[in-house]
């Protein structure tokens, strides 16, 4: 048995005992049926005490993974992520998000930085291992705004990446560092792309995904609506719907560049992922966690069948309260009603003096 408390035990003791020891004095004083009452009340007290201290029964061991890496990952949010062109007619976003969660399903214990980019460079959340929040964010992120949009560059978040992969590199020299960069290669500016030579110093594994067809596929107009949805209208170029095209030649620039392999994304092929570089900790030399069979729950029912009992006991005396109100009512509505139905000739002995003493004077007249 094992004791894993939700405070320290001295403070649990400090805020019981004095409770305990009114209890006892009032157990103490009792009689009769009040003597069970207070009975079961110390019981749920020491009840309560042993569920904070939460009990418990050692079990098996579990392996964890204790990583060192920290993996970047750069996504296009430009209007043509969600040109409709993965997997039949679906948005490309949707081939990102899936491919993100897998990466984050492949490298548990690692820490992840998420960087956006369109007609700026954002970094929407810093290196954390908090891979819930990363897969919130990607859920409700969205492109944007198309009336917004003046063109953007594929390289544009060159300079971002170089600056978060420097910093990790300067707080943790000893972490190895990923990166995944997600995108169609559509430079959609007359300028070249900027490179991204600069992050390839602090790169140690990674990929480039690509993501559209040749043919490629009309976008929705984004308006920045609350729920996220799309207009329901396409962006339209000389009279029909704009189509993104995907550009493999600038993708694989972007992975040599940084020294990755270039993958392209389609839904029916599965997503190849490097292996972790070695300075990650493998299992074997994670250490294991001992696991624990939590007992406090009992200590919690015999709490919540306790409570039923007062709380039964309590409305079984409002009730018997509610009764004894009502009775002085109806017997007092009852003498209310005997008054105001008695017969005229029956009065006070006084009345009755009263009216034979008229009558007397009124036979002598």
């Amino acid at each position: 048995m094992i004791f894993q408390p939700v405070l320290n035990v001295f403070l649990l003791v400090l805020l019981c005992a004095p409770v305990a020891a009114l209890a006892v004095l009032a157990l103490t004083r009792a009689k009769g049926r009040d003597r069970a009452l207070w009975v079961m009340r110390l019981v749920m007290l020491l009840a309560c005490f042993v569920m904070f201290l939460r009990p418990g029964i050692p079990g098996g061991a579990t392996e964890t993974l204790a990583t060192d890496t920290d993996i970047v990952l750069v996504v296009d949010t430009t209007a043509s992520i969600v040109a409709e062109d993965w997997d039949g007619d679906q948005p490309r976003l949707d081939g990102v998000r899936a491919d993100v969660q897998a990466i984050v399903d492949e490298y548990p214990g690692a820490r992840f930085a998420l960087i956006t980019f369109d007609a700026s460079a954002d970094l929407r959340m810093p290196l954390t291992t908090d891979t819930t929040s990363l897969v919130s964010s990607l859920d409700v992120l969205r492109p944007e705004v198309t009336s917004q949009s003046r063109g953007s560059s594929i390289g544009l978040a060159n300079q971002l990446l170089a600056d978060t992969l420097s910093n990790a590199a300067t707080a943790s020299p000893d972490r190895s560092r990923m990166v995944f960069y997600f995108g169609d290669g559509e430079q959609t500016v007359t300028t070249d792309p900027e490179s991204f030579d600069g992050s390839a110093t602090f790169t140690d594994a990674g990929a480039v995904l690509g993501y559209g067809t040749a043919e490629g596929g009309p976008m929705q107009l984004t308006t920045g609506s609350v729920d996220g949805s799309g207009s329901g209208e396409y962006i339209e170029y000389q009279g029909s719907n704009a189509l993104s095209v995907i550009d493999e030649g600038n993708l694989e620039a972007i992975a040599e560049q940084l020294g990755v392999d270039y993958q392209h994304r389609t839904a029916d092929a599965e997503l190849t992922l490097p292996d972790a570089p070695s300075t990650t900790t493998s299992y074997s030399e994670s250490g294991s966690v001992g696991n624990v069979t939590e007992l406090y729950w009992i200590a919690a029912l015999v709490v919540v069948a306790l409570l039923g009992v007062e709380l039964a006991r309590a409305s079984m005396l409002v009730a018997r309260l509610r009764l004894l109100r009502a009775r002085p009512a109806r017997a007092a509505r009852g003498d209310r009603g005997r008054r105001e139905n008695r017969p005229a000739d029956i009065g006070s002995p006084a009345e009755r003096g009263e009216t034979r003493g008229t009558d007397h004077q009124g036979g002598a007249a």
